[in-house]
């Protein structure tokens, strides 16, 4: 036990490194809290502590950082991603006006975006299975199949 005491600032330190090389690879905030609690760990060591003093401490401040400091610390990280939709969440409800007239095979739209998607009718009551969008219609994304828009009159 003599040389775990003698040489326990030198094992703080190296469990300190591999913390934060962890941390450095992770970004989940956790292996930065034990690093934090083995640098507790660490000075109580330099004050004198005994072994499973500095064990004690490092555990508690790791333990305490863990379920304190993480949580608010992930949440403000979270914050302040752009909140504009990307992708096929964003051509939602985005207008658009037809370019090849849509029937029963289909046709295309020009969105407002820019975008020219191969488009069809979003199914409806049996009444309207006819319907015919000529060019310059103007329509309203509501769903996407693969690559072909589902659309409605405008």
């Amino acid at each position: 036990m003599d040389v775990v005491t003698q040489w326990a600032w030198l094992i703080w330190i190296g469990l300190l490194l591999v913390f934060v090389v962890v941390e450095v690879t992770t970004l989940e905030l956790t292996f930065l809290m034990l690093a934090i609690g083995s640098a507790g760990g660490l000075l109580a060591g330099l004050f004198g502590a005994p072994w499973w003093l500095q064990v004690l401490v490092a555990g508690l401040i790791a333990v305490l950082l863990l379920f304190t400091v993480r949580p608010p610390l992930l949440r403000a990280l979270g914050k302040g991603g752009d909140p504009t939709p990307s992708n096929l969440a964003a051509l939602m409800g985005i207008r658009g006006t037809v370019v090849v007239p849509i029937g029963v095979d289909g046709g295309q739209v020009k969105l407002a975006n820019g975008e020219t998607w191969t488009a069809r009718l979003l199914p409806s009551p049996p009444a309207s299975a006819g319907i015919v969008l000529d060019t310059g219609a103007p329509v309203v994304v509501t769903a996407i199949e693969g690559s072909t828009a589902l659309v409605v009159p405008a």
